[in-house]
């Protein structure tokens, strides 16, 4: 039985009368082991439900669902029964880098599948068995994004800290013979993985093509909590600049053989390298876009063609101002002079220094309400202070730090919107047209 966390409103369920506090024991006399179970089954066209109310009782119901509407069942998890936890140590482990006393689900390391199917996490499949694969195989879940680091068995293991993750090749050859589309990220540690370890890891992975869809290389993330941790350092001008080097090398083999370029350097590597952000053609169909791999030139092209289809208008008084972190404010600066001047509107852009995980770390979505309060509360703002939606909890307006966007307006004495990752409601929001 799985308890019944909450009743999506006009939903199917809704109108039938279950309840929340229900308890749910089958669908058309199947047990439900878990998410993809009740997603699987919930898709026939005739439902009979079968329950035990909040007080007791049992109850059948049946339902009609001619249009294919969800449910409207929520449970507590999003994997309805227990979600499966990572077995690794990885050497770079970011939650391992949190400072003590944040709220507990950061603290939650999840490494199961079904969220890699559910909501696009990377899986490093370690406690992925063979009942797990045939399972993926079977309901075709796929795109599987696996983090795979190193191909090397034994430098898999050492970076995983875990004996059981040298068999990565094993599982992806057996995806691949499935045709099941995979995705691949390589979290480069200087020193580590990188070089000909770089080189033999995407030489391995070449030979998954097609199914393996695409490969990301993104640069290790390190807080200033990083006491009696594996001794790390991020990637520097030089080294930055090689793994470019080497992706390019990649890249020219597939374009040839394969007209596309497959393997891609998050934005972060360019700036690091001083190289400039390749064009938006140059990233395809944009598939580690979640990875921050491309995310600037498609912010662009986006932010460039709506400023070309907005007509120009006179807001002299608008005075605005947008905080993010620090590796994207350039970027964001050259944008917003372009609409200062089409527009005769003032936008200040602040970038943040992130003081609470330290300043190594420069990505927007992890600045603290504490560092962005500190960093504007003597500067001119204007009317209103754009911050970027990745800043925040899902569904909620809580931070890292757990301080709401409210505590910032308070603070600042200013009314805050907040920016999806795309350059058209950026400027949309800038001009106040949504």
């Amino acid at each position: 039985m799985h308890k019944i966390h909450d009743i999506v409103k006009n939903s199917p369920a809704y109108k039938s009368g279950i309840k929340k506090g229900d308890f749910l024991i089958s669908i058309n006399n199947n047990k439900i082991q878990d998410i993809l179970d009740y997603l699987y089954l919930t898709s026939e066209d005739k439902l009979l439900i079968k329950l035990i109310t909040s007080d007791g009782k049992e109850k059948e119901i049946k339902i009609k669902n001619s249009y294919n509407y969800p449910l409207g069942i929520e449970f507590e998890n999003p994997t309805i029964n227990e979600m499966k936890s990572c077995r690794n140590k990885c050497v770079f482990c970011f939650i391992d880098q949190l400072p003590q006393n944040m709220r507990s689900s950061l603290y939650f390391k999840d490494d199961d599948y079904r969220l890699c199917f559910l909501h696009g996490n990377y899986i490093t499949l370690t406690n992925a068995d063979m009942k797990d694969l045939h399972r993926i195989a079977k309901l075709r879940l796929c795109p599987v994004n696996i983090s795979v680091h190193t191909t090397n068995p034994d430098l898999r293991i050492k970076m995983l800290n875990n004996k059981t993750a040298s068999d990565i090749l094993d599982k992806i050859e057996y995806l691949y013979k499935n045709e099941i589309d995979m995705h691949a990220q390589i979290v480069l540690c200087p020193g580590i993985n990188d070089k000909d370890e770089l080189r033999n890891t995407l030489k391995d992975l070449m030979r998954f093509y097609p199914f393996m869809q695409s490969v990301s290389i993104v640069d290790v993330g390190l807080t200033k909590y990083r006491d009696n941790l594996y001794p790390l350092k991020c990637v520097d001008c030089k080294e930055a600049d090689d793994i470019i080097n080497i992706t390019s090398d990649f890249q020219d083999i597939m374009y040839k053989k394969y007209d596309t370029r497959w393997v891609y350097c998050s934005d972060e590597i360019y700036i690091k390298a001083k190289r400039n952000i390749p064009g938006y053609d140059f990233y395809e169909d944009f598939l580690q876009f979640q990875n921050g791999v491309g995310f600037i030139a498609a912010f662009e092209k986006e932010f460039t063609d709506e400023l070309n289809n907005i007509k120009a208008s006179d807001a002299q008084n608008m005075h605005i101002s947008v905080a993010c972190g620090v590796s994207i404010a350039p970027y964001i600066k050259n944008l917003t002079v372009s609409a200062e001047k089409k527009y005769n509107i003032k936008i200040n852009v602040y970038e943040i220094e992130n003081k609470f995980f330290g300043s190594i770390i420069t990505a927007s979505g992890l600045l603290t309400g504490a560092d962005i309060i500190n960093a504007l509360k003597d500067k001119s703002l204007g009317q209103r202070l754009l911050l970027p939606s990745t800043l925040l909890k899902s569904g909620t307006d809580l931070l890292l730090d757990d301080i709401c966007l409210s505590d910032i307006e308070k603070e600042l004495n200013i009314k805050i919107q907040t920016v999806p990752q795309d350059g058209a409601e950026f400027l949309k929001i800038i001009l106040n047209t949504n």
